[in-house]
Order: structure tokens, then C-alpha cells, then sequence
């Protein structure tokens, strides 16, 4: 198909990856720019395109939880940010984790040379200058999270100067060979196979685990930028927040023991664990251990986990200011501008958390751009599917604060009597919340196709 028009994208992070892709193989002339070759935000560490910043997982695969659900429509939508990670994959359970470097490199080399791309190494501080270079039909802006000054300076000036920050944080990476395994064990959890897990556990006593607790709690800790309020995602809250909420908190969050017993051992008190960063093993990320302690702080205190006595750690927590929108108030639904139709946003800033969220986002608004080019009318997806909840919240959230996919979103489906009874109820509840999710979707795919 020849279409005669362009599109601008402003930040080749996963949203601005995907809706570019999807875009090229329409047929359409994608500009996209990146400034992380010029200059960096605080997380990001490499020129590759699509970089993971926080974590290398892109959560569950499973059909019966949402991310799940997420995944079988963004690749229904022939999302490259999944075939490159697929590529990329490391053990991690039923979860899609990868090799960091070998994902973005993947999907940069796609992005670079495809004959409908170009790629441009630019600070951007007013998209609608480029919009009129280019003679661009319309204009994605999907800088992420840490969107650099000058841009944001644009935002608070053309689009809105209110709720636009939130407060996210990093876990940390420590080197495989620098840890001792005789006081570790690899284990998934509720392990039903035979053989070593994908995980690696830290097991803690009682003893042990509470005087993790008050280390962390009496830790120096880094300050708020500019003395803001601290805004956290709830469900990336770092290990320090946690624990002020009360001892217990950790060991039912990210260090609960449940379902990571050994064969003929007692339950652990609380177990943290380590998942593989990439192919080689030669890394593990500490799962869900975001935080605001200070550097020297983490080392100390780590270095007091079994196993951790010599622990070299080849990147260290930290929290980082995200820029994000108040997108039911600003934004229509398919996140045009109510003041300037012609220019989306898409991704994180546009006010969801998580890797394939944010993709899937960028796929969700390239399609409706493309409606458009095609002279054709914008379409609502339905609720009931993961990307249609996604935007359902983002156009009703009365107050905006990021959100994941998940089974809340979607539509409730009420049980029967029988099905109420069961001591598998909600396991139920989600496998038919999943069964109208596919249905729902597989009616409505051939209205964006």
C-alpha cells in the first residue's frame, strides 16, 4: 500500500519502537528521533533503542493473567518489541525475562534499517517544529518516563503543567561469579518440575530477616528531587517504603517464602530472589529490591545476605522522576491531544507502568494513526480486552497514577453458585475473565487489521 504521508516519533524507547515498526511495515514514512546518543536520562546506560532500564523481565506469558492476555494482542498486532525478546529470552519460568543488550541490539538494528525509517540523533524541544519539516501527518511523542528537559518544558507549556511527575525506582544487578551458591539454592516457585529452577533464592531466618529490616530502615537514604513529594507507583514501591509500613510487609511482597520450600526442609522465614539478567547467567537482577538507600548503603547492607559476603554489584538501586500525564483530562482516546488532534501520546508518559504496557500502548496508538491516514475513523476498543482496559483507565482514572495491566481492569464475570463454592474460585473467575478477553478480542481484531 502507498501512503503519502509521515509520521513523526519522538523517543525510540519500547512505545516509540513499536508504533514505529508498526507503522513502517504499513507502508508509512516514520522520522523517529532519539536523543540518548546526545545525552542521557539517569537510567539509561546505553545507545541501543528499546533499552530496559528497571528490570529484564517482561513479566508473565501465562493466558490466565493479564500480562498474558496483553501479549496475545500485541502480537495479533505484529508487535517487534515481543519477536525481539523471544529472540533475547533467558529461564525465567512461565515469565519472558532477556538478555538486555542482545534484545535492544535486536530491535535497533530492525528499527535503523528498515527502508521506512529514518533515524535522526536529536534533542527535541518542540515537536510540532519537526511536525511541520517533515509535512507529517501526525506526531507521537513517546520520550518515556525520564523525558529530558526541553521537552517537558513544551509539555508544561502547550499541554498541561499539573500532576506531571512520579516517583519510580531500579533493583539492583550483581555479578553471578562474585556470589557464594553454597548458601543459595536455585527454585521456582511452587516448583513442579524436576531439575534446578530458573530462580535463584536467599533464604533468611527470623534473626535475620528483621535485622535486614531495621538495617534498611536506619539506612542513609537518597533525598526527593527538589524537595517534591515523593509520588510512588504502589506497585513498584521501593524496599524502604515498604518496610515503614510495618515489619512484615517484605516477607509478603517481594521476600515471601511461600511456594519456595525445599524438599524435606522447614520454610524459610523469608526468601528474596535472583533472576538471571542475561544468557550467560553472569548476572542476576535482585527481584522487586528497588530502593532509595544510598549506594554505600546498599553495599553494606547486602553484603549481610547469605551468600553476599563478597557480592560485587554491577549496577545499584535507585529512584528516578518519571514525567507522565493526566491523560482523562488532557488526552482523547485514542491519546490525540483534545487542543491538538494531530499529536499523540504514547507509553509510559501517557500514564501506564510496565514494559509491554508500554508497548503495547505504542501499537495501540499507531493503529489509530493509521486508521486515519487510511481515511478512516478512530475505534474504540472494547473493555473486556487488556488493551482496551488499559485505555478505559487511563480516559476514567479520576486521579491519575500509572497502572500495569491486570485482572482488575477487566470487566468483572460473576460466578455461579457452584463456582462461588469451590476453593478454586478464583482461579476460576480469571480463567473466564481470560476466556471473554480472547473472545472479545478475536471478534474485534478484524476492526483494526
Amino acid at each position: 500500500m502507498n501512503i503519502s504521508r509521515s509520521v513523526v516519533i519522538v523517543g525510540a524507547g519500547l512505545a516509540g519502537s513499536d508504533a514505529a515498526f508498526y507503522l513502517a511495515e504499513k507502508g508509512v514514512k516514520v522520522f523517529l528521533y532519539e536523543s540518548k546518543e546526545i545525552e542521557k536520562t539517569p537510567a539509561q546506560k546505553t545507545n541501543h533503542l528499546a533499552e530496559l532500564v528497571c528490570t529484564n523481565s517482561l513479566k508473565s506469558t501465562a493466558t490466565t493473567s493479564a500480562h498474558g492476555l496483553l501479549k496475545l494482542e500485541m502480537d495479533a498486532l505484529g508487535s517487534l518489541i515481543l519477536s525481539e525478546a523471544r529472540k533475547a529470552a533467558v529461564p525465567a519460568g512461565d515469565a519472558l525475562a532477556v538478555d538486555r543488550d542482545q534484545f535492544a541490539m535486536g530491535v535497533t538494528d530492525k528499527l535503523k534499517n528498515h527502508p521506512n525509517i529514518t533515524y535522526v540523533s536529536e534533542i527535541v524541544s518542540n515537536p510540532e517544529v519537526l511536525q511541520e519539516k517533515h509535512q507529517a501527518s501526525h506526531v507521537i511523542i513517546s520520550s518515556g518516563p525520564l523525558t529530558l528537559k526541553p521537552l517537558e518544558e513544551w509539555i508544561v507549556q502547550s499541554v498541561t503543567d499539573d500532576d506531571l511527575y512520579f516517583y519510580d525506582a531500579i533493583a539492583p544487578v550483581v555479578d553471578a561469579e562474585s556470589l557464594d551458591y553454597d548458601e543459595l539454592y536455585f527454585m521456582d516457585r511452587h516448583q513442579k518440575h524436576e531439575g534446578p529452577g530458573d530462580y535463584l533464592n536467599i533464604p533468611l531466618n527470623e534473626e535475620q530477616y528483621y535485622q535486614f529490616v531495621d538495617d534498611v530502615l536506619k539506612a542513609d537514604k537518597v533525598p526527593a528531587q527538589n524537595f517534591e513529594k515523593e509520588n510512588f507507583f504502589e506497585s513498584c514501591l521501593p524496599i524502604d517504603v515498604m518496610a515503614s509500613r510495618g515489619p512484615e510487609t517484605l516477607r509478603f511482597s517481594c521476600m515471601k517464602p511461600i511456594g519456595l520450600e525445599r524438599k524435606g526442609e522447614k520454610r524459610s522465614y523469608a526468601v528474596i530472589q535472583l533472576r538471571k539478567e542475561n544468557l550467560l547467567g553472569s548476572a542476576f537482577n535482585m527481584v522487586g529490591f528497588q530502593n532509595r538507600l544510598t549506594y554505600k548503603e546498599q553495599v553494606r547492607i547486602f553484603r549481610t545476605l547469605p551468600g553476599f559476603k563478597n557480592a560485587n554489584f554491577l549496577h545499584l538501586g535507585s529512584v528516578h522522576r518519571n514525567t507522565y500525564l493526566n491523560s482523562a483530562k488532557l488526552l482523547n482516546r485514542d491519546l490525540s491531544m483534545k487542543v491538538k488532534p494531530t499529536i499523540h501520546f504514547a507509553g509510559q508518559i501517557a500514564g501506564v507502568e510496565g514494559y509491554t504496557e508500554s508497548a503495547a500502548i505504542g501499537l495501540y496508538v499507531a493503529s489509530q494513526i493509521f486508521r486515519k491516514i487510511s481515511d478512516k475513523e478512530s475505534v474504540s476498543w472494547p473493555k473486556e480486552t487488556a488493551i482496551g482496559a488499559l485505555i478505559e483507565y487511563l480516559m476514567t482514572s479520576v486521579k491519575p497514577v500509572p497502572s500495569n495491566v491486570n485482572f482488575g481492569l477487566l470487566p468483572s464475570i460473576e460466578l455461579n453458585r457452584e463456582q462461588r463454592k469451590s476453593k478454586d474460585r478464583k482461579k476460576i473467575k480469571k480463567q473466564l475473565v481470560s476466556n471473554k478477553a480472547q473472545e472479545t478480542f478475536q471478534s474485534f481484531l478484524g476492526n483494526i487489521l
